[in-house]
């Protein structure tokens, strides 16, 4: 009981105020990940007006590879700072330390070979994403430098989700805001200033992720952090646990993929290139609205999970009652944003004078998916929740229902049974259709109820 009682002084996951502690870890994670939305819209934005369309289109054709990569190793992120956040709300930095060591690690072999089979089999690699081959060459000027990036952007993001768990969420979101920051500069220079196309945009994510990099790797140099690096490590087998436990992160990041390659395959075959550039950037704009929701929801990785390994059930229905607030309110303000201004936001990607076919599209497409914006923060929490918990399953339920199985057989069932109805609103009607089993699932396993299970192993 001591032992439980002086961890619990100093930690003020488990005993601090509930809002100043909510906000202490999700501002600076919403903080960080619009800041890098930031980056990547102004990525599209500048391709879009500097290199065009085409270039657009392109760059969306390679999202399902690189979601695929960002999946795997966004699963090894949360499910090991999941586990390593209740080892030390256990009281266990070794074990955290440890599970630290052995991820980052992983993550540096997985980008390693990610790039090596970019280099060596990039042309069936287009042809699987659905690409013509007259559109090769665009996408091999962004992919021929962006695999090499990925070595440090992966190893990066996992060091990011480590930092915020060890107590430092100041110093991840710095290194995000440089990154980003950084990265906006470079594209204004290459892509805008040098004309340097998708080539340029893909140099200036590189230059900005080692910046990114640099800035983070100030956490080994912190006196007071728990986790401690070790090339040595034993008891491997906990990577595929760690990496099962955030299986829900990777199915998110799969399922957008494929989901995103099954909607360009059939916007290719219907409205051609100019449907799958419209798209793309109506996609910004989905991407925002996650990475606002994942800004909220990352923090509740840390806020859960440590107080699971405490066995506090009331203040884990506290903190997700306080997200659930936040979520639903930014929620609003994007429904209330795509009413008034989604003209103006989506002529900010494209020259109008030279693309307004594409222009009209991207309009008619915000039209059908804006419903889904009032649900899928919900969607993400609920998801995050059931990992924190240590759910897998059931949160891999979630995360397959709303980015893969439900809007793949949307998508086809609208393709061939009504070719007149809006492909799109698969999207929006699969989300919500995923809220109410996400809502059952959080019903039946409530925090109370996993705490009690727990304390019983």
């Amino acid at each position: 009981m001591d032992e439980v009682s002086n961890r619990e002084s100093d930690n003020p996951i488990l005993i601090g105020p509930y809002w100043p502690v909510f906000f202490r870890y999700a501002l600076p994670s919403v903080a960080g990940l619009l800041a890098l939305t930031t980056a990547n819209i102004v990525d599209g934005i500048f391709i879009g007006n500097f290199a065009g369309a085409e270039a657009l289109a392109a760059l969306n054709l390679l999202i399902p590879w690189f979601t695929f990569l960002f999946g795997i190793a966004l699963a090894l992120a949360i499910g090991g700072t999941v586990r390593a956040g209740r080892y030390l709300g256990e009281g266990r930095p070794d074990a955290a330390s440890s599970m630290f060591s052995k991820c980052l690690m992983a993550t540096l072999a997985l980008s390693l070979t990610g790039a090596i089979a970019g280099l060596l089999f990039h042309d069936p690699i287009y042809r699987l994403l659905g690409a013509s081959a007259e559109i090769y060459p665009l996408m091999s000027e962004y992919f021929l430098v962006i695999i090499w990036v990925l070595v440090p952007q992966l190893v990066t993001m996992v060091l990011y989700y480590f930092v915020r768990v060890d107590g430092f969420p100041v110093l991840a979101t710095t290194a995000l805001v440089v990154g980003a920051g950084a990265n906006i500069l470079l594209d204004a220079l290459l892509v805008g200033y040098l004309d340097y196309g998708l080539r340029g945009a893909a140099v200036a994510t590189g230059l900005a992720q080692i910046l990114q990099f640099a800035v983070l790797a100030r956490y080994f140099r912190k006196a007071g952090r728990k986790l401690m690096f070790q090339f040595r490590q034993t008891n491997w087998r906990e990577i595929p646990r760690a990496f099962g436990n955030g299986v829900s992160e990777w199915i998110n990041e799969l399922s957008v993929g494929l989901v995103m390659l099954l909607i360009n395959w059939l916007l290719m075959t219907t409205q051609g290139v100019a449907g799958v550039a419209a798209f793309t950037v109506v996609n910004y704009l989905i991407f925002l609205s996650l990475m606002m929701f994942y800004g909220i929801s990352d923090a509740m990785h840390v806020l859960i999970s440590h107080n699971l390994g405490a066995g506090n059930a009331r203040r884990i229905r506290g903190f997700m009652g306080r997200g659930a607030v936040i979520i639903l309110a930014l929620a609003v303000s994007l429904v209330v944003t795509a009413w008034l201004f989604g003209n103006q936001v989506v002529r900010l990607f494209l020259d109008t004078s030279a693309d307004p076919a594409t222009a009209r599209l991207a309009d008619q497409f915000l039209e059908l998916l804006w419903p889904l914006f009032l649900v899928n923060g919900m969607n993400v929490l609920l998801s995050v929740y059931l990992t924190a918990m240590h759910k897998a399953l059931p949160s891999a339920m979630v995360a397959f229902s709303r980015s893969l199985v439900l809007p793949a057989l949307l998508l086809v069932a609208i393709a061939h049974f009504a070719p007149d109805w809006p492909l799109l609103v698969a999207l929006p009607l699969a989300e919500w259709l995923t809220f109410g089993l996400a809502v059952a699932l959080f019903l039946r396993f409530r925090p109370h109820r996993v705490v009690a299970a727990s304390a019983q192993l």
